[in-house]
């Protein structure tokens, strides 16, 4: 493999990469304040792409006022969801909620099949991102560079937010202990609430930017990169927002990778991220930058 050849492969790395960050982001940050793998993140995901769609295709906005509306609702929805089926089982077992989770998950795919149907839509792609440019010989699309951008900012507004502000020092204590958080006044509810709205607006964020790269949309399209970025979360320490990050990029990068150097494997490409994820499970339970924690009793 010449240098070009690298450098092509680890172009596209970096920006699957920065998909599956984007959207683990989600994951870890409802853990972190509720200790709950939201199954139907890659379900929430799944919708925001055919808000999106609709609002481009049906109703003719501009792709860019589409977009602000289908992060909006994807947020909106997020909030219904905890509202609805994880508020109600807070002060339940924990197994209770994760099948909860494992319910709202199913209710979203087969919600989707009946009101879009089951038959792949081809999802509206402007040309400002398919426009190639030739760098040294490597040829990318705009969107290999917009994608990393956009999870980059991404990042560093949440970062922000969750270390100098005063909602995320109320996130930060809620993930501490709930109990205490509440007897100093914090509303609970409320940062919950607020937690699940950023994670979901991030997915669909990460929905808008996959739709985009990989412009076909359908019922079930959450499923694999939901399972990817949450194993891409556990990598990098479920709980740790730069973490998740890190994870995604491995992941990422991981998979184009294996691609390139081993053609005959491109079969096995879903199965890198499981086999990643038992040797993190085997070698460092936690993911790279998790802590070891004593579970209450």
């Amino acid at each position: 493999m010449d240098f070009t050849t690298f450098m092509q492969h680890l172009a596209n790395g970096i920006s699957l990469g920065s998909l599956y960050a984007l959207i683990a982001i989600g994951y870890t940050m409802v853990y972190g304040i509720l200790k709950l793998i939201n199954f139907a993140h890659g379900d929430i995901f799944m919708m925001a792409s055919y808000f999106a769609f609709f609002a481009v295709a049906t109703f003719h906005l501009p792709w860019y006022f589409a977009f602000i509306i289908a992060i909006a609702l994807t947020g909106l929805l997020g909030v219904t969801i905890e509202f609805a089926a994880y508020k109600p089982l807070r002060s339940a077992p924990k197994l209770s909620i994760l099948i909860s989770a494992i319910g709202v998950s199913f209710l979203l795919e087969n919600l989707a099949v009946v009101l879009f149907g089951g038959r792949p839509k081809a999802f509206p792609t402007p040309k400002i991102f398919t426009n190639v440019v030739n760098i040294g010989g490597v040829s990318v699309q705009n969107l290999t560079f917009i994608i990393p951008i956009v999870t980059l900012i991404f990042l560093f507004g949440l970062l922000y937010l969750v270390n100098n502000t005063n909602v995320g020092m109320a996130m930060r204590a809620v993930a501490k202990d709930v109990d205490t958080a509440r007897l100093m006044g914090i509303n609970v509810n409320r940062i919950i609430s607020f937690t699940f709205a950023i994670g979901s607006m991030l997915a669909a964020v990460g929905a808008m930017m996959w739709s985009l790269k990989y412009p076909q949309i359908v019922a079930l399209m959450g499923m694999i990169p939901g399972m990817k970025c949450f194993i891409a979360a556990v990598i990098g320490g479920i709980g740790d927002i730069k973490g998740a990050v890190i994870g995604g990029f491995i992941l990422g990068i991981g998979e184009i990778m294996l691609v390139a150097f081993c053609p005959s494997l491109t079969g096995y490409r879903d199965a890198f991220a499981f086999i990643l994820l038992i040797v993190i499970l085997l070698f460092k339970p936690t993911g790279i930058m998790g802590k070891n924690l004593t579970e209450k009793v």
